[in-house]
């Protein structure tokens, strides 16, 4: 089992349960899934663009990327719809709970001058977005590949009701929040 899920049961639910006071052990906020999505505006030129993009995303979360089309045709972008624009990613269960470990603990402290995440980034339902501008700060990637540095937006879905609830169980689970 990963430590971190691990350490989800053993003790972070139980502080959220005296925290919050919850009725039922259900009504504790966990974390359901984490999408990763990198959109890829350049896709339309270059079909190579996507394939790039899917073997860095399966290099960071070790799983296979599903690749995003237009749903509409938009002429000013010369789009049409059906063309591959993106991939993302949705973790769940051990890969989930790895992924956000190595996230918080790995990835983002090598971010350069980072002092944290916004802590204003939640949706009002609990759950909680941000993005990266490099792909390179996970140490999978390999510098010396990469044809193009590329960001990607991060989702965290949670079970909790609340911005609060969310945030402090993204707290418990290592999230550098700024403030």
């Amino acid at each position: 089992m990963a430590r971190l899920k691990e350490q989800y049961v053993n003790e972070i639910a139980p502080a959220l349960n005296k925290k919050f006071g919850y009725k039922s052990v259900m009504q504790i906020p966990k974390l359901d899934k984490v999408i990763i999505n990198v959109a890829a505006g350049e896709a339309k030129e270059n079909a190579k663009v996507i394939d790039a993009i899917i073997a860095d995303l399966g290099q960071i979360t070790g799983q296979k990327a599903v690749v995003c089309k237009a749903k509409k045709s938009v002429a000013n972008f010369k789009l049409r719809q059906g063309m591959p624009i993106g991939a993302k990613v949705t973790l769940r269960g051990e890969r989930m709970y790895e992924f956000v470990d190595r996230l918080f603990n790995v990835a983002l402290p090598r971010v350069r001058d980072f002092r944290g995440i916004n802590g204003n980034s939640f949706d009002g339902r609990g759950n909680y977005a941000f993005g990266l501008k490099e792909q390179i700060i996970f140490p999978e990637i390999d510098f010396d590949k990469v044809d193009a540095i590329r960001g990607m937006d991060i989702c965290f879905v949670t079970t909790a009701k609340t911005d609060e609830e969310a945030k402090e169980l993204l707290k418990a689970l290592g999230a550098p929040f700024a403030n």
